[in-house]
């Protein structure tokens, strides 16, 4: 199994944790990397869920619940993470944190079809016992369905010309595999962006449309208010403009308060606003970059309930 380098930990923890006998919820559990951190920073009336799709994740947060009963796990969206506390009968909680995107495992296991660099069956499902896969998906959707999902999702300029070049390739071929579709995508591609892969953009897009990543977040966003303690903490960790505009917009329509006519006379207090920004955007270090260039586009914000 392939080691996975946790994202702004000690950032990320510092951020979440607030009280050492909190409830929080990491909704990413991935390996295990902040819960753990987070664990550390708890004492033993403190509490923490896992949350994750993948069942190797699950397997991990399994191993880590039976060394501590202050963790449980549960597999599902953490879209979902509003009616599991329910389920355990827990009304708020005073953390939430996600770490958004694909963990390095799933990247380096080439069974998982994450990964353009390395060949194997093209799935990019987080959880490859539901849903469809890549590779189904692709095989019956129409071309302009293609080029919306690359379009809005990878933000790829030349997405209809591509979508074009899949169900051109799928009439001789079916697209099976992740270097298969790579190059499909590379001889198609009319403008090599420098030291990127031409299938960077169309295979995250394909990866976001297969697990509905932004509708994820979309709803963890519209629940978490009513999830979190007053004092409670939102950490999101994003790892591309989609995701961390969806979070800095939120943070932002909340901490701004009721849209209002320039001319209603209303107080600061008459505003409704439900949230804090804790410090600025936080990035990886230099270090950390230097020791994991995935770290290099990640991008932190947090921020606390205040109502």
């Amino acid at each position: 199994m392939s080691a996975h380098e946790t994202v702004l930990l000690t950032e990320a923890v510092d951020g979440l944790v607030t009280r050492a006998d909190g409830i929080y919820v990491d909704g990413t559990f991935g390996r295990g990397g902040h819960s753990e951190e987070i664990l550390k920073r708890l004492d033993s009336g403190g509490r923490l869920l896992g949350v994750d799709k993948d069942p190797q994740a699950i397997a991990t947060g399994e191993a880590l619940a039976g060394r501590d009963s202050r963790f449980q796990i549960v597999q599902g969206s953490f879209a979902d993470t509003k009616a599991a506390l329910a389920d355990l009968g827990i009304e708020k909680v005073d953390g939430l944190l996600l770490d958004l995107g694909v963990s390095s495992p799933q990247l380096d296991q080439s069974e998982r079809g994450f990964s353009f660099l390395r060949d194997g069956p093209l799935d990019m499902r987080m959880n490859p016992e539901a849903g469809q896969s890549a590779a189904q998906w692709l095989a019956v959707a129409e071309a302009s369905d293609i080029a919306r999902v690359l379009k809005e999702f990878g933000e790829e300029r030349y997405a209809k010309r591509l979508a074009n070049a899949v169900v051109t390739e799928r009439a001789e071929q079916p697209i099976t595999t992740t270097l298969h579709l790579a190059k499909v995508i590379a001889d198609a591609h009319p403008a090599w962006e420098k030291g990127k892969n031409p299938a960077t953009k169309t295979f995250q897009a394909i990866r976001i449309f297969i697990n509905n990543e932004l509708g994820d977040l979309e709803q963890l966003l519209a629940d978490s208010l009513d999830m979190l303690e007053v004092g409670g903490r939102l950490a999101i960790i994003s790892f591309h403009s989609l995701e961390d505009r969806m979070v800095k917009r939120f943070i932002k329509r909340h901490v701004r308060g009721d849209e209002l006519p320039a001319n209603v006379p209303v107080t600061v207090d008459q505003l409704n606003r439900r949230l804090k920004n804790i410090g600025k955007a936080v990035k990886a270090s230099a270090g950390e970059v230097e020791n994991n260039v995935r770290s290099r586009s990640a991008i932190m914000r947090v921020a606390e309930k205040i109502a």
